[in-house]
């Protein structure tokens, strides 16, 4: 590998990248070349923004656009930024990029027929003072949020009045290894102000086979191309969330893979961590994945009629088409009333598809919604030995026939449920209760799906069914032990999910904890793995704990909101909206509940539909007592009171995201009542603290209630030695996006709070 080093670097000094399109010739100049000259008047730095130096108007990112292939740790990162010029003048202006460690120009190249260009690489130590230069001359200390990254720099290049300009650099790094986890990252700013849409896709290839991709992040989409072979790409919902980029992979070893990330943080007695899991990407030979056993039982009643009900009807055959021979199904239709196809679930088979059929045709939509009785009936079947049993519940309205009670029918899913069924609930339309529905599911290892007017139900219940395909491991329990094997509870705490989901074919697994101590934490993920009870083993340190992995609490800490707003969601069953109030008012166990998502929101600045209002700018969280009656209020008339409607489902959208979320959200979007997507932009999340926008200011949350100490902060201005000598602080704490922010600062340091004044 370190011939490899030294050839890259010594064949790319003079690299030349020829492309079409009239774009010009690049050369690449190594640092040791470095060359003096001045600023052009638009310094562009595509991961942040525009620097206009000598303020003659300046020019535009309209978008970025980053290709990366990654073969056997080393990745090749072509970024392509084009640029606009709004103004009459015609504008100088060279491009500014933060790029890692190890990093080698392989080409540069713009439209135009300007001078050759040229692109030269600074490391770390030259970058900073190139940096520091430019803050001296702007009083704009944003950029040095990349302090700690080499820096490619470009020759100046023209871009006309009216008129664009495309960039392409091409730069290649050697990845880092972690165990069987590679990473890779592209440098972002932090700044939730950025707004540039990006465009990124990752190929990743290897000689050995890859077991899944995983972005703490930002959200992917994903394809599988061979076992060797993986492509990602930024979800269209992220193209515009700031933040570095980051990937990572795992290759596969035998049977279940996994690594992990972990922040040390001494409050929590260790630090928090992420265990990622994947599963391999292709069966053993001879291996079969664990048979299925599924149920599907729709709503028949009168409110059916029509479309709804063909559709249901298309569904269940698109589910009968869907299982593999030998596997096993059942249907029940309810009304008032629950018809079930068999008694118990039959084999799957040519004559008992066909019965299925007939059965289906004679189904007519009519009557009352008897929600209780058609899933005990669902739960109480004999089950199909050696089957994985799942439950495809679906409704279109509240309970109107038999017990209607919302917590008698949510207790039927555990108390009733013998055979452990999986049962994933259908709402559709808004007149269903979702809370109800999302606890069944999520107390039997499966998960809720609202379909919306207009929305297609054969489509929605079809993707669910489709992700269920090729169940690999059933049943997992994860437990931490001693070296030795004996439990080891009081190692972890606050584990999410505390219980495991099924996995199926292209699933991966992140659980996220607290831990404590410094030994190393030894993991082991039980359950039935194709068919076998197998027990895989795991043994990470700790020792490579950094605060680099800020997105680990953070993710943590949006789980743990969720649950506790479940909580609360749950303890409105039964209660009429005019009691609700009193009863959170006095009850000391919603108080709690209340106090902690709160806390929680405060110091991760992590914030919901329910307690947006803490950004609010005429919000003063000193007032501690006034905050938590607010927040009490939004959890009452919300989260306890509103039961069903499309109030409802938002509520249990934004839920879903978050009790499994991956990927960071630093823009704090959600769904608001009316299912319209909301944003918070003057709460910022930046490398592991929270930073909320109070009179001018950004104020750090760890001090946003403390009133002295908001008064007696130390000043310090940017761009003075003191002022170094704090960034070199924030830079060896990775801690330097701090200074994203586009404003005054005041940030606790030494439990000191201190202005930074631009």
């Amino acid at each position: 590998m370190r011939h490899w080093r030294s050839r890259l670097a010594i064949g790319l000094m003079f690299a030349v990248f020829a492309v079409d399109g009239g774009l010009a010739h690049g050369q690449v100049v190594h640092h040791h070349h470095y060359y003096h000259r001045p600023f052009a008047s638009n310094l562009v730095v595509p991961q942040s923004r525009v620097f206009s130096v000598r303020r003659q108007g300046s020019v535009k990112i309209a978008g970025v656009s980053a290709t990366v292939v990654i073969l056997e740790q080393v990745a090749t990162t072509t970024m392509e930024i084009s640029l606009q010029n709004p103004t009459r003048s015609r504008l100088e202006a060279e491009l500014m990029v933060p790029v890692p460690d190890g990093a080698v120009v392989r080409g540069f190249t713009f439209q135009g027929s300007a001078k050759e260009p040229k692109a030269e690489l600074l490391p770390k130590d030259e970058a900073k003072k190139m940096y520091n230069s430019i803050v001296a001359k702007l009083r704009d200390p944003a950029l040095l949020e990349f302090s700690g990254y080499n820096l490619i720099r470009s020759s100046v290049f023209p871009v006309d009045a009216g008129g664009k300009q495309k960039v392409r650099l091409t730069y290649e790094n050697l990845l880092v290894a972690d165990g069987n986890r590679i990473d890779y990252i592209l440098p972002r700013t932090e700044s939730v102000s950025y707004s540039v849409p990006w465009k990124i896709s990752v190929r990743v290839k290897s000689k050995q086979p890859i077991s899944t991709v995983y972005s703490p992040s930002h959200n992917l989409e994903t394809k599988r191309l061979s076992k060797n072979v993986v492509s990602v790409s930024l979800a269209k919902d992220a193209t515009k969330e700031p933040g570095a980029f980051r990937v990572s992979y795992l290759l596969e070893k035998n049977g279940v893979t996994a690594t992990m990330l972990a922040y040390p943080d001494p409050k929590v007695g260790g630090g928090y961590f992420l265990l990622l899991a994947g599963l391999p990407s292709e069966l053993p030979k001879g291996a079969k994945t664990i048979k299925r056993e599924v149920t599907l039982v729709f709503d028949r009643s009168g409110s059916m009629h029509g479309e709804k009900i063909e559709q249901v009807r298309e569904a269940a055959m698109q589910i009968l088409g869907g299982l593999e021979d030998g596997e096993a199904f059942n249907i029940i239709a309810y009304n008032e009333a629950v018809d079930p196809f068999a008694p118990r679930p039959v084999i799957k088979t040519a004559k008992a598809v066909q019965s299925a059929r007939e059965y289906l045709k004679s189904i007519k939509a009519r009557g009352g919604t008897n929600i209780h009785d058609a899933l005990l009936e669902a739960l109480r079947q004999k089950p199909t030995g050696g089957m994985l049993p799942i439950v495809l519940f679906l409704t279109d309205g509240l309970p109107t026939v038999g017990q209607t009670s919302e917590v008698a029918i949510r207790d039927v899913a555990v108390k009733a449920n013998p055979h452990k069924r999986r049962v994933f609930t259908f709402g559709v339309g808004v007149d269903v209760n979702t809370p109800l529905l999302e606890k069944i599911a999520l107390d039997t290892r499966a998960a809720a799906t609202f379909v919306l007017p207009k929305e297609d139900v054969e489509v929605k219940v079809g993707s669910v069914f489709k992700r269920l395909s090729g169940p690999i491991l059933a049943g997992p329990k994860l437990e931490v032990v001693e070296k030795h094997g004996e439990p080891a509870p009081r190692r972890v705490r606050d584990v999410l999910p505390d219980r495991l989901p099924d996995l199926f074919v292209g699933d991966q697994l992140v659980v996220l904890g607290q831990y404590r101590e410094e030994k190393p934490l030894n993991f082991q993920i039980t359950g039935n793995y194709l068919g076998k009870k197998r027990t895989f083993k795991f043994t990470f340190g700790v020792e490579k704990a950094t605060t680099r992995n800020a997105f680990v609490p953070r993710l943590w800490a949006s789980r743990k909101i969720a649950v506790l707003v479940d909580a609360i969601r749950a303890l409105g069953a039964d209660t009429g909206a005019s009691v609700v109030a009193p009863t959170a008012a006095t009850n000391p166990k919603i108080k709690e509940l209340v106090d902690e998502i709160v806390r929680l929101s405060k110091e991760f600045g992590i914030l919901t539909e329910y307690t947006a209002f803490l950004a609010r700018e005429g919000t003063d969280l000193t007032r501690t007592a006034e905050v938590l009656a607010e927040a009490t209020k939004n959890f009452t008339n919300r989260a306890m009171a509103t039961r069903f409607g499309l109030g409802s489902v938002n509520q249990s959208a934004n839920s879903a995201v978050m009790r499994s979320q991956q990927a960071l959200n630093i823009s704090n979007a959600y769904f608001n009542a009316n299912m319209q997507r909301v944003a918070i932009s003057n709460v910022q999340q930046i490398n592991d603290r929270a930073f909320y926008q109070r009179g001018g200011k950004w104020v750090d949350s760890r001090i946003i209630d403390e009133a002295g100490k908001l008064r007696s902060a130390k000043v310090i201005k940017a761009g003075t030695p003191e002022f170094k000598k704090l960034l070199e602080r924030l830079v060896k704490e990775h801690r330097a996006g701090t200074v994203s922010l586009q404003g005054d600062i005041l940030l606790e340091v030494d439990r000191e709070a201190v202005l930074i004044k631009r």
